[in-house]
């Protein structure tokens, strides 16, 4: 038997600064030599095949850097709730949870979608198929259903060009049908209140039909004021596999209404990590002067089907079709001052003022179709074709409100006032794409593609009041994305591969409502965001060992950056040229008598490699403030991890310790300010308990062993200077989950 090593003293007793690092150092030091030591004992993985490419294929055969986080992964990783809770596993990912249910997470791949100051922006999300983010880039993950999920693919890289506009990054939820008949009854609880339940019944039905149906209630009270929240979400998968047909309807449903307590100063994140800003809570009487009571409620409905045909001889080998609608509904209320929306001297400021509350209602609907052809070439050689178009629109009822009624004295806050805004909003995208990849060699296989299509905007402004002139416009952009990579794969354990990219990214919706010149109309000047990507990388499987590393580059014309910030109107305009290059890896290792390792590391230099001028405050009108070339682009990490060792005495029993860090995070593009750094430990432990009849799973974790209190996330180029949404310190969460068979 192997002897493994001891665990270094004083971890994670010492809290110092000096003492932390050293403990940092001491594990990683531990878990390579632990990962050494039981390297000759590995056994062999199971191979993973994933459907990112349009075809399903095997993670170690892609050209491009790929993660794949098992349904397993996911159960371990916390209540299922946020994609924060796994994604730290996958190098070049970082998701923030904001400790903040009124704002989604902050979301990023390498570097890209980092400028969001709220929801998700220049990723593409997918749950069994259907996009959660717009033609425009933003989207949503809060209705992914993690409990039913069977593993989640993320795709990096150059090839993410080839799902269109606004696609840094891609992640995918994917669910599978079920396999026999059972029902479930899950609770969890946890620090600061939180709460949940949750009901599924999942099972064949006969002559290929299958059904799965989950609904789930959560609640937080939160570890800050005003940070309080309640999820109910309900998903309903409906499959029929039968022959060369595969069919799945796919349902959800979501009601979130959550309180916002707002981000912090560096002041107040100094004295007092778990305090809310004033202006966040709500008045105790009316009159009180800011206390905005700020908040969001939530709710989106959507459906989905999609249909793969395989044919049965010739070289058109399946086809795949995929169609969706939905709506989403959002109301939130702000903390813009008063004094900002309405000016007693100046009405014609009064009258451009967008309001303190945002409310729309959206809704969209778009369509995937597809073909794959697959031809033997000589020498058994394979040719594979996919080609396929798509078109997704969405139209957007926008209103803006007062957050405010009444005179000074008697003036109640954070409720809906006066209309202050009203459009008649759409954007569409239609697509054309094709992938080519063939076996030049035994050794060598080529791959080739191109997306092209068009992103379209149209506003309608319906508010047309004394000095808020007509803000109506229309702008198109077109682009082409090629992509390319050559792989060599020496034998069946290993493929390094070169690809080639090139991205672009329209601007959203809200960044082009408004002129920076302050005349009425579109912001018609602001160019779309390109990018030349290039990933280097290699993957090895031998004995159980996983390992995937890869370099990149990635340079960008035309970034998007605030232009001014006035009135409670946030502009945009292009600030010129940036550069992504970083390092990723990913280690997997089976050691002996029932220990496993994983280590994720990502290295990113994110910097602007031209100068510009920025905003010093709001109001602002001219940007005063330089931003030199080599400034770190805001909310990107120059250094993340993940480490896990985990131990499984029986087949029934996992115990295992993590570890997550990252660097210091710049709030703004100025780099005036950062996030601190942070090292943080978590426990573990599952336990499955067979019954006589059903079994039982429970779950216990404990996070944040050494109770640090850190800046969890960060609201990028924040107008007052509330950059900072504080992390819980030390938590804990208890899980039940009883299954049995019916």
């Amino acid at each position: 038997m192997t002897t493994l090593p001891t665990l270094p003293p004083g971890l994670p007793a010492s809290v110092s600064k000096r003492s932390r690092r050293l403990d940092r150092v001491r594990l990683v030091a531990w878990l390579v030599a632990l990962s050494a030591s039981g390297l000759a004992q590995a056994q062999a993985v199971e191979q993973v095949v994933i459907t990112a490419s349009g075809a399903e294929r095997r993670l170690l055969d892609t050209p491009y850097a790929a993660g794949v986080v098992s349904a397993e992964e996911l159960r371990s990783a916390g209540p299922m709730v946020n994609l924060s809770e796994v994604l730290a596993r996958v190098p070049g990912i970082v998701a923030s949870n904001r400790s903040n249910y009124a704002q989604d997470l902050q979301i990023q791949s390498r570097g890209f979608g980092a400028r969001a100051s709220f929801g998700v922006r220049g990723l593409r999300l997918y749950s069994d198929g259907i996009p959660a983010s717009g033609p425009d880039g933003q989207g949503q993950v809060s209705h992914f259903d993690l409990a039913g999920a069977t593993r989640m693919e993320v795709v990096r890289g150059p090839f993410t060009a080839l799902y269109g506009s606004s696609s840094g990054g891609v992640i995918t939820v994917v669910s599978a049908a079920p396999t026999e008949r059972r029902i479930a009854f899950e609770a969890d609880a946890g620090s600061d209140g939180l709460r949940q339940g949750r009901v599924s019944i999942a099972g064949p039905l006969g002559d290929g039909f299958s059904v799965r149906a989950q609904l789930s209630r959560w609640d937080i009270d939160g570890f800050r004021a005003q940070s309080s929240a309640t999820r109910t979400l309900g998903n309903v998968r409906l499959g029929w596999d039968r022959g060369a047909d595969r069919v799945v309807v796919v349902m959800n449903a979501i009601n979130q209404p959550a309180l916002d307590p707002l981000g912090l100063t560096r002041a107040q994140i100094n004295a007092d990590p778990d305090q809310t800003a004033s202006v966040a809570l709500p008045q105790g009487a009316p009159g009180q002067p800011d206390r905005f009571n700020t908040r969001k409620n939530a709710a989106q409905d959507q459906a989905g089907l999609s249909w793969r045909h395989r044919f049965d001889a010739g070289a058109l080998t399946e086809s795949q079709f995929a169609a969706y609608s939905g709506r989403r509904s959002v109301t939130q209320w702000q903390s813009i001052p008063v004094a900002t929306q309405f000016n007693a001297t100046n009405p014609a400021l009064t009258e451009r003022q967008p309001g303190g509350v945002i409310d729309f209602d959206r809704r969209y609907q778009g369509l995937d179709a597809r073909l794959v052809w697959r031809w033997l070439l000589g020498g058994n050689r394979q040719l594979q074709l996919v080609a396929g178009a798509a078109a997704e629109s969405a139209r957007e009822d926008r209103r803006g409100f007062e957050n405010f009624t009444g005179a000074a004295a008697v003036r109640v806050l954070g409720v809906t006032g006066k209309l202050s805004r009203d459009e008649d909003n759409r954007v569409s995208s239609r697509d054309v794409y094709v992938q080519a990849e063939a076996e030049l060699a035994p050794a060598w296989v080529a791959t080739l593609g191109l997306r092209s299509g068009r992103v379209a905007f149209e506003s309608r402004d319906r508010y047309i009041v004394g000095g808020n002139l007509d803000d109506s416009g229309t702008l198109r952009y077109r682009y082409s994305n090629p992509v390319a990579a050559l792989q060599w794969r020496p034998d069946a354990s290993l493929n390094v591969y070169l690809s080639l990219g090139r991205g672009f990214e329209s601007p959203t919706l809200n960044e082009l409502a408004y002129r920076p010149d302050g005349n009425a109309g579109f912001n018609i000047d602001l160019q779309a965001q390109t990018s030349r990507q290039v990933e280097l990388g290699a993957k090895w499987r031998r004995a159980g060992l996983t390992l995937d590393a890869a370099l990149f580059d990635a340079s960008t014309g035309d970034e998007i950056g605030i232009a001014s910030n006035r009135g409670g109107r946030s502009t945009f305009r292009n600030v010129g040229r940036t550069q992504r290059r970083g390092v990723e890896l990913a280690l997997g290792l089976p050691l002996a008598d029932g220990w496993r390792a994983q280590i994720s590391i990502t290295g990113l230099d994110a910097t602007y490699r031209d100068g510009f001028a920025v905003c010093a405050a709001v109001p602002c009108i001219t940007p005063t403030v330089p931003v030199p070339a080599g400034n770190r682009i805001a909310g990107t990490l120059q250094r993340s991890g993940f480490a896990e060792l985990v131990w499984t005495p029986t087949s029934a029993l996992e115990l295992a310790l993590e570890g997550r860090g990252q660097g210091r995070l710049p709030v703004n593009d100025v780099n005036s300010d950062f996030a601190a750094g942070f090292g943080l430990l978590a426990l573990r432990a599952r336990w499955q308990l067979p019954l006589p009849v059903g079994r039982l799973d429970l779950l216990a974790r404990a996070e944040n062993l050494a109770d640090r209190r850190v800046a969890g996330s960060v609201i990028v180029n924040e107008g007052n200077s509330r950059f900072f949404e504080p992390a819980p310190g030390r938590g804990w969460l208890v899980s039940v989950r009883y299954s049995a068979p019916f």
